[in-house]
């Protein structure tokens, strides 16, 4: 007589568990105390009980599991289990888009935080129709978008920076390709062979002016790229270029096709 398959034991932590970025830095048998708008999403929208799992990530040594210790109104008592992934690689790239106005540049955060850009720096040009950031909130939309899309690592959000000074103060070994509507090196022609630090400035809706695109046609480290034949707004150009560097020189690109590339004839 067959024996009855026994039942599979669920999956631990399970896919369905809430994720949430801490800033205390987690290792195994660490109590961490959930307080504010994040205890209240875990007790009260995802009812989260002795046991449950919740998963953790610090962005430093990367994602962990819990569970949950003691779920009350106002704080949730966690413990970490164990380690679930190392904090992710992050290819070298920032994304330099000039200001927009409030519901395009959340856009832009929160797409580039999915795509993986290692630090977001706002610019102020001429023509930008916003001049202020509220940094807490930009980092509150990434932090967000990371949880979202299971990311185990933050870009860096900084104040904006007007383009004179980004351009003054730019790091010597750091490419900057631009977004320049009078044309440049079409933008996957230019990224396949880019190398080490890399940077993308993206202008804003109106575009650099005439002084403002021949300053940075004028600097050491830039490159101008062309994003194709069409005008694109701030936000669609910004993750349009993102994701075509991603894919040509960043870590869209599969492991075992580059390591193939590597072998000289005859090896392998």
């Amino acid at each position: 007589m067959a024996e009855t398959p026994s039942p599979r034991t669920p999956a631990w932590p399970p896919k369905s568990a809430p994720r949430l970025f801490v800033e205390q830095r987690l290792e195994t048998g660490a109590h961490v105390s959930i307080e504010g708008n994040a205890a209240h999403y875990l007790s009260r929208v995802m009812r989260a009980a002795a046991g449950d799992a919740v998963i953790l990530c610090d962005n430093a040594t990367g994602e962990w599991a819990s569970r949950v210790v003691e779920a009350g109104k106002r704080s949730v008592e966690l413990e970490v289990a164990e380690q679930l992934r190392p904090r992710e690689d992050v290819p070298d790239l920032w994304l330099c888009p000039a200001l927009l106005k409030k519901d395009r540049f959340d856009f832009v955060l929160e797409k580039a935080t999915e795509l993986g850009a290692a630090r977001i720096q706002p610019v102020l040009t001429r023509r930008c129709v916003a001049d202020k950031l509220n940094l807490e909130r930009a980092r509150t939309i990434t932090i967000e978008a990371a949880e979202q899309c299971a990311r185990t690592a933050l870009p860096e959000v900084t104040e904006p920076a007007k383009l004179d000074a980004l351009l003054r103060d730019w790091p010597e070994e750091r490419t900057l390709f631009f977004a320049d509507e009078d044309g440049g090196d079409p933008a996957a022609d230019a990224f396949v062979y880019s190398e080490g630090s890399a940077a993308i400035l993206i202008g804003p809706e109106g575009g650099f002016d005439d002084a403002e695109r021949a300053a940075i046609r004028a600097h050491p480290q830039a490159r101008a790229i062309s994003l194709g034949p069409r005008i694109l707004r701030g936000e669609t150009a910004a993750i349009a270029a993102l994701s075509v560097w991603m894919a040509e020189a960043g870590d869209w690109l599969d492991d075992e096709e580059a390591m193939a590339e590597d072998l000289e004839p005859g090896e392998g």
